[in-house]
């Protein structure tokens, strides 16, 4: 699954760096992660970094955009160019 960022969101501006992807971008009102571009971090790091950072804990999975590990591992491949 991708992360999705929920209205608790303070732009606070920790997470946007974080992500090895960029997939996190400041929305119409609050931070927003792209589904196409959210691996979870994985091929990175062993956890997602928006998690880790977010202060108020306003970053969960998105059940409209399920994935498999494998699924976000080969993302991550073919966003790296390793595909």
């Amino acid at each position: 699954m991708s992360l999705r960022i929920d209205d608790n969101c303070i732009n606070c501006d920790v997470c946007e760096p974080e992500c090895p992807n960029s997939a996190i971008s400041m929305g119409a009102h609050i931070y927003v992660i792209d589904p196409a571009l959210c691996t979870e971090c994985v091929g990175h790091y062993d956890t997602p970094q928006c998690m880790e950072v977010c202060p108020v804990d306003c970053i969960s999975k998105d059940p409209e955009h399920a994935e498999s590990p494998e699924q976000l591992q080969d993302k991550f491949l073919q966003l790296t160019g390793q595909a």
